[in-house]
């Protein structure tokens, strides 16, 4: 698929017809109203459109990413954070037309960038709105906000419009990804992912001053899960082996465990501090040294915003 292939009618969409945009490859016809593995048709839906102050500091800054949640998941992961969303279950039809408007509005409210959370499914619809939109005069950077479990195929696509990607690396085990997202290939795909990412963006850019904001580059995240301290350690080597000083990593221990995994006990807990702390102790003495990490009480459900359709 090459941006030139993508159509822009808000109907029909050549690359949904049999549709192989992610690494599931379902090849169904999401323009025939048929459901995807994403959880989606070819109708661009969305939750929530507005300024979001949970980010890392150099993206939300102080006055917020321009957030834009759309529903839908191509991993589905059992301890989904956004499970609400990421089963298909909830969501309000936009059109390509009313998503471009959305980014302008956004940078009307002073958004510092554009956030598109969990968009694969919808790259061809986004693709459209993002070059109507940059006509129009958007021009804060744009983040790419994903699992990371993308083809290379599919992201080259987006060269050139996206300035920030924002991966999760999640897992190093394929045992763990096939258990908790069902998809063995997962680090694997990953990896080639943001390498390709990597590749668009080059080196970390920022605006100078006090606020330090990301203008261009990679943050890969990675969401610390109970029990899983070796593999947590794995990703981190892999990206300092790999990446040096060249990506900013996340270090993160905000996970929550919500109802939906009551039946997993290995899940149906929290992370510790000190689980916490001996991640971020082995990530200094690899020698990462561009990282974000979270103090105190991370793990709430206050990071997980209502998906109330505003903004939409």
């Amino acid at each position: 698929m090459t941006t030139d292939q993508i159509s822009h009618n808000n109907d029909r969409w050549p690359d949904l017809a049999d549709c192989t945009l992610c690494p599931r490859e379902c090849h169904i016809d999401r323009n025939a109203g048929n459901i995807g593995y994403c959880g989606q048709t070819a109708r661009l839906m969305a939750a929530r459109a507005a300024l979001h102050f949970w980010e890392e500091p150099c993206l939300s800054g102080t006055n917020g990413s321009g957030a834009v949640f759309f529903s839908g998941c191509s991993l589905r992961c059992v301890y989904c954070q956004n499970h609400e969303i990421a089963q298909g279950d909830s969501g309000k039809e936009i059109t390509v037309s009313r998503l471009s408007d959305i980014f302008l509005e956004l940078q009307e409210k002073q958004a510092h960038n554009i956030n598109l959370v969990t968009p694969t499914h919808f790259i061809p619809q986004i693709i459209s709105a993002l070059e109507t939109a940059k006509r129009q005069g958007l021009s804060i950077p744009v983040v790419y906000n994903t699992s990371a479990y993308e083809k290379t195929d599919t992201l080259r696509c987006l060269d050139g419009l996206i300035d920030i990607y924002l991966p999760d690396l999640k897992y190093y085990d394929p045992a763990l990804s096939a258990q908790y997202s069902q998809a063995p290939d997962y680090f694997k795909t990953a990896s080639l992912a943001i390498a390709e990412m990597v590749r668009q963006t080059g080196s970390p850019v920022f605006t100078a001053g006090e606020d330090s904001l990301m203008q261009r580059g990679v943050i890969v995240r990675h969401l610390l899960l109970p029990g899983c301290g070796k593999d947590s350690r794995e990703i981190l080597r892999y990206l300092y082996e790999t990446y040096k000083n060249d990506i900013y990593v996340s270090i993160m221990n905000q996970y929550t465990p919500l109802s939906h995994v009551r039946e997993i006990p290995a899940l149906y807990r929290r992370v510790s501090k000190h689980s916490y702390d001996r991640i971020v102790d082995y990530a200094i003495s690899l020698g990462i040294e561009q990282a974000f990490i979270q103090e105190g009480a991370a793990a709430s459900e206050s990071f997980i915003p209502a998906f109330d359709y505003e903004g939409l």
